[in-house]
């Protein structure tokens, strides 16, 4: 046999003499009570580890980017304040530098959240917390341009502000317009070369997606310097796109829009009537897979955010709840509602008792069944070491000798002090409740054998003084 093969079977043996020793009650008093005091040692490190574990705050990484940079800052403004009200939920910001790069982020695996807009991105995975803004499709024609509608853009140059991240937008105009056969360009432009593309007219309007904020209402604007005499008579005009509910029916992550007259500018009004349009929902996702109580706690969170910032940061007052009407053909719910988010806002998120009343009714059987368990494992620790000679019955027994070979009334009365004394010790035992039933019977039977024999001795020794008197 391998010395392995005779290392483990010791082991073996030790462990299993370890288990009898303690079963028996034969391990010494300082050893009973360094297991019993180790045992609460690790019983106590456990739950503090379980305790530091459930109310450790999760923290979840989230992907966020725009042109301007403006979605990392809002989330990042948001996390802040999360982490300063000691939030259950955390965000970690990953700013990916649009939203496209954003939706390959989340699709990959690299953020738990992500913002992302309806029609960008791999969405199989993602599940809506909340609506982050709702941002309109707008396509701007110069002042003086004679473009008014879509037919007028057959044949020329559309610049694309945020390029790539608009093209399924790009796409599903061409195919609604025919603008694919007409030979319109679209180019794709970023925010710093707008001013110069328009300035060189190598674009005869431009088409973005953005929300109806002062901030990018003010930046539109500004594309379009006010120059020449006739500079404050000639406005930019908006090109509305009627076939809009067609596309959305068609698309799915495009709504129907009516952009209400003078909602770019108020005077003149901008556009001078109600104007058809598309909208498109921005949405913080979620991963399908990270659980309702996370997510409800984060919906939670960021809508407690949004009203402490809400005067401070007035861009946040876009996020809002998520239309979850499903008779409504119109509402946000492209990208399904995470089931935690949804409980949230609809009241039906569960209680503490809700979900923790079995834990909770379990537990309390559980600390009566520990409570017990103590109270043996004291009794085992304080236990006092007694030999087999020690024990009350052993005792007993040896004073038979003594009984036979007691001389006098007064050896036997000695005796009998003997007797009283023991049983005296093992009724103190019984009254605290640490004698053993078995020993407590035995007892009995033993001290009746002891007083009969008292008995016989007494009359013996009677007998022989009686004699002798003779």
């Amino acid at each position: 046999m391998q010395k392995a093969q005779w290392q483990a079977i010791a082991i073996g043996a030790g462990l299993i003499a370890f288990i009898v020793a303690i079963a028996t009650g034969r391990l010494p008093r300082w050893m009973r009570v360094t297991l019993v005091l180790g045992i609460l040692i690790l019983a106590a490190g456990g739950g503090l580890y379980a305790y530091r574990y459930f109310m450790h705050p999760t923290t979840l990484t989230v992907a966020a980017g725009s042109a301007d940079g403006e979605t990392a800052r809002l989330m990042s403004t948001i996390a802040t304040r999360l982490a300063s009200t000691n939030a259950p939920v955390r965000l970690q910001v990953v700013d990916k530098g649009n939203a496209l790069d954003a939706a390959k982020a989340f699709s990959g695996g690299q953020a738990d959240l992500a913002v992302l807009r309806a029609d960008v991105g791999d969405l199989s995975s993602a599940e809506t917390v909340v609506v982050v803004t709702r941002a309109v499709a707008l396509i701007v024609a110069p002042p003086g341009s004679s473009i008014t509608e879509m037919d007028d853009l057959k044949g020329k140059t559309i610049g694309v502000v945020g390029g790539e991240v608009n093209q399924n937008l790009v796409e599903a105009l061409k195919k609604e317009y025919g603008l694919d056969t007409a030979k319109t360009n679209f180019k794709n432009l970023t925010l710093a070369e707008i001013p110069q593309a328009i300035k060189a007219k190598q674009v005869s309007a431009l088409l973005g997606v953005m929300p109806l904020t002062d901030k990018y209402l003010t930046m539109l604007r500004g594309f379009f310097p006010k120059t020449g005499p006739k500079a404050g008579k000639l406005q930019p005009a908006l090109v509305p796109i009627e076939s809009a509910g067609a596309i959305a029916a068609v698309t799915r992550y495009y709504q129907s829009y009516d952009l209400p007259k003078g909602a770019v500018q108020g005077s003149p009004p901008i556009p001078d009537d109600d104007m058809k349009t598309l909208h498109v929902p921005f949405y913080l996702v979620a991963n399908k897979k990270l659980s309702d109580d996370v997510v409800g706690s984060l919906a939670k969170a960021i809508m407690n955010a949004r009203r402490d910032l809400i005067g401070e940061y007035p861009f946040i007052a876009q996020i809002s709840e998520p239309d979850t009407d499903k008779t409504d053909a119109e509402n946000d719910t492209y990208i399904p509602v995470h089931p935690g988010a949804a409980a949230y806002f609809s009241g039906d998120q569960k209680t503490f008792f809700d979900k923790y009343g079995d834990q909770i009714f379990y537990g309390s059987m559980l600390l009566g069944t520990l409570t017990s368990l103590f109270a043996a494992a004291w009794k085992f620790m304080i236990k006092e070491e007694t030999k087999p000679e020690d024990r009350p019955l052993m005792r007993l027994h040896a004073l038979t000798d003594q009984i036979r070979k007691s001389s006098s009334e007064a050896d036997l009365a000695e005796t009998e002090g003997r007797i009283d004394a023991i049983l005296k010790g093992e009724l103190e035992k019984y009254a605290t409740g640490n004698a053993e039933a078995s020993e407590t019977a035995a007892l009995g039977l033993a001290t009746h054998r002891l007083e009969h024999l008292i008995a016989q001795r007494r009359a013996i020794l009677n007998g022989k003084s009686s004699g002798t008197q003779a």
